[in-house]
Order: C-alpha cells, then sequence, then structure tokens
C-alpha cells in the first residue's frame, strides 16, 4: 500500500523557475505547500555548470543563457528583486559566417545587437539557488518522479515515487503544474482521465530547449577577442549552426553552439564524433587555438527523459501565446499549468515561466484566502 503522507493546501509539481516562483509567492503569502521535484537536483531547464560538469556558482549555462529587460519586464523585475546582478552578452568584434562546405567563413564587421541580451553574474543558476534560499528546505522533495493525480470532488491526491523508490501520496486543495504540457500529458495519469481536446492540447505543444543540444568549448583565455572576433557566428554547414561568446563574468573564457544536426541523427552520431566535427568547426571560424579547449561539455536536452519526450525529438515551432484555458472542466478546479509554454506573453522564454507561475500562484492564493 502506498504511504499516505499529510495535507497541503498546495502542491507544486515541478522545481525550475516556475515552480520556484510560485512556491516563493505561497510562502510570502503564509499558503502550507509542498514542491515536488523528479530530478535531485533545482532549477528543471536552468542548469549552470564548470568546466567538469558539476553546477557552479559561476557557471556555463547548459539551458537558458539570455533575458531581454526592457522586452520582459517580469524577468527583470525577479532578478532585480532578488538583488542578481547581470552583464551584457559579448557582441564587441567582428562576426563570422560559414555559408558553404568547402569556402572560407566570411568576416564582417560587429552588428548592433537590439535588443541588448543580458545574461547573469553567476549563470542562470543563481535565480534558482537565489529562490531556493527564501523558501522552506522542508518544502522541498526532490527525487519525487510524480505519475499519478486523482481527485474526489473535494481534494486532490497525487502519488509519486521517491528518492527511495517508495510509493507515496500527498494530498491538497489544488496542484499546480510548473512543467511543459507535453510531459505532463506524456508521464502522468490522471483520473478522472483528462478531456480528448485538454490531452490533444497539451501533446501538440513544443517544449522549449527539448529538440536542442549545447556544445562548449572552455579556454583557458578569450582569444578570439584578440583577433577581432566577437565570438559570434553563423554556420549553414553546421555541426553549430549558431555560436557566441559563452565566457562568465569571472573571466572564464568559451565559445558555445546551438548543435544543427536533429537529435536522432546526433544519438547515432555519437558524442565523441560531434565534439570532433564541432571544434574542427570552431578552428576553421576561430583559428585554430580553437581546437585545444580545456573542457568540452555537451548538453543534449531530448536526450533528457524529465524535460523531453519522444515527440519533442523533432524541432517544431516555437510556443505561442494562447488565452484558452490550459485546464478543462472537470480538472479545472484542482489543477493548474504553469510552464513557460503557458505563458500568455512570453511562452518558451525564461520571462513566460515568471508570468505563468505569477499569474497563476495569485489566482490560487486569492482563491484559498477568500473560500
Amino acid at each position: 500500500m502506498p504511504l499516505i503522507l499529510n495535507h497541503h493546501s498546495v502542491l507544486i509539481v515541478g522545481g525550475g523557475l516556475a515552480g520556484l516562483t510560485a512556491a516563493r509567492l505561497f510562502h510570502r503569502a503564509g499558503i502550507r505547500f509542498a514542491l515536488l521535484e523528479a530530478r535531485d537536483r533545482l532549477g528543471g531547464r536552468i542548469l549552470s555548470t564548470d568546466a567538469s560538469g558539476d553546477e557552479s556558482k559561476s557557471g556555463f549555462d547548459l539551458g537558458p543563457s539570455w533575458f531581454w529587460p526592457g522586452m520582459q519586464p517580469a524577468m527583470a523585475a525577479l532578478v532585480k528583486d532578488l538583488g542578481l546582478a547581470s552583464f551584457p552578452q559579448h557582441t564587441e568584434g567582428d562576426v563570422m559566417f560559414q555559408l558553404m562546405s568547402g569556402e572560407p567563413p566570411q568576416r564582417y564587421g560587429s552588428l548592433r545587437q537590439e535588443p541588448q541580451s543580458m545574461r547573469l553574474v553567476g549563470g542562470m543558476g543563481a535565480v534558482i539557488s537565489a529562490l531556493a534560499a527564501e523558501i522552506p528546505e522542508a518544502s522541498i522533495r526532490l527525487g519525487a518522479r510524480v505519475i499519478r493525480v486523482t481527485h474526489n470532488e473535494e481534494e486532490v491526491e497525487v502519488t509519486f515515487i521517491g528518492a527511495d523508490q517508495t510509493e507515496r501520496n500527498l494530498k491538497a486543495a489544488h496542484v499546480l503544474f510548473a512543467l511543459p504540457p507535453r510531459l505532463l500529458e506524456t508521464t502522468i495519469t490522471f483520473a478522472p482521465a483528462l478531456d480528448a481536446a485538454t490531452a490533444r492540447r497539451w501533446r501538440d505543444t513544443p517544449t522549449w530547449m527539448a529538440p536542442h543540444a549545447k556544445f562548449f568549448a572552455i579556454y583557458d583565455r578569450p582569444f578570439w577577442r584578440e583577433a577581432g572576433l566577437s565570438g559570434t557566428a553563423q554556420s549553414r554547414v553546421g555541426p553549430l549552426v549558431e555560436i557566441h561568446d559563452a565566457t562568465t563574468a569571472s573571466g572564464q573564457a568559451a565559445l558555445f553552439g546551438f548543435v544543427g544536426i536533429p537529435a536522432e541523427r546526433r544519438a547515432a552520431i555519437g558524442r565523441e564524433a560531434l565534439v570532433k566535427a564541432s571544434l574542427q568547426q570552431l578552428a576553421q571560424l576561430f583559428g585554430p587555438e580553437a581546437t585545444t579547449p580545456c573542457g568540452i561539455l555537451l548538453k543534449d536536452w531530448a536526450a533528457d527523459s524529465l524535460t523531453a519526450t519522444a515527440d519533442d525529438r523533432l524541432v517544431g515551432a516555437h510556443p505561442s501565446p494562447d488565452r484558452q484555458p490550459w485546464v478543462g472542466e472537470s480538472w479545472r478546479k484542482f489543477i493548474s499549468l504553469a510552464g513557460s509554454e503557458t505563458s500568455r506573453s512570453d511562452p518558451g522564454y525564461l520571462a513566460g515561466a515568471v508570468e505563468a507561475a505569477e499569474r497563476n500562484a495569485k489566482e490560487i492564493i486569492s482563491h484559498l484566502i477568500s473560500s
């Protein structure tokens, strides 16, 4: 028999930016909550690591790297409220273009970036650490993989597998799912079953970051800057299609690129061959020093089962804003969705996770206080 645990007003499923933003608001409002995260870490698609791949307070962003304060006021306000420092993405210097295989890359003058992309000192993981510091540690359960959700007209019961592989249940008045709709539909069973339209909509919503892979080459110095290059490059040749300077605020030099090869082919090629081809491409663009990095990082989000489903292995359209309800009538009283993909303003961005989490958390708090 599964172990029945205590009752909460709200359960949050997902410990990324959306889940932690909501948890912070519930804590400030005095709402009793628990947060369940399937990974053994917080952050979700935000992951900042050192050169060896370990989480770091001055790390390289294997997930999202940027935000745009002028366009994304919710994210800018959160960064300011948490007291975090930001710095602009390095763009000073010439840009490289690689148009055809067998032809030398072309060099063009610096392009002014509008709007300016901003990064966080310490990597995007800094926002996760700052949010977690404001939430009671006892309210967070890592290694808790939710498998089933039921309701009985009065409350919701969530069944999850704990870090010790024991099945447990938690009950609550409401559950806030802070994870991608497609992942939610694929991995969690609902009883009563979701209506067909809701299930189809969740399944058809592309998961931000899920099809992509990021490659990092880490160096002892940013040698490309010495040559008057920005570290920015665009390529139609590959394997990297878009490359940027990833040097951290602390000065650890790096280049990173988005891998343009589809997930199935990446898996077939293998890590070793992909790394070799990527370094050869960086050497073509930035010079022979690029072939001798002091560290390599490769994060394939399509191979991450806690981010991507089989449907995410193909690159789809970017999520678009949609104000229609994400939950059908039979479940609307009991659950809400707050993953970035459900944002009304910035779906598929960090700002979208903040907007969706703040909007849903405030609605839940208002309902609980008035009921």
